[in-house]
């Protein structure tokens, strides 16, 4: 069962990034200049595949924290 991830990068990516590079992610301007990505991710190894994607990009990861209620709720 996918597990729901919220990953937050420094700075406001393009929108067109959570498609081309991030596996349908869902992408979110925060007001404090930091982009959440979040949604569902099938397993580890598509988690480590995002992780990877983002240090190949270069953006400064800041968090990512793994939602607990199963539902996706975004914060």
């Amino acid at each position: 069962m996918p597990e729901i991830y919220h990953i937050r990068i420094k700075g406001h990516l393009d929108p067109d990034y959570a498609t081309e590079f991030f596996d349908g992610l869902s992408l979110r301007h925060l007001e404090d200049g930091i982009t959440l990505l979040h949604g569902p991710l099938a397993d580890q190894a598509a988690l480590h595949g995002i992780l990877a994607c983002i240090r190949d990009l270069g953006l400064p990861l800041l968090s990512i924290q793994q939602d607990d209620t199963k539902e996706g709720n975004d914060e």
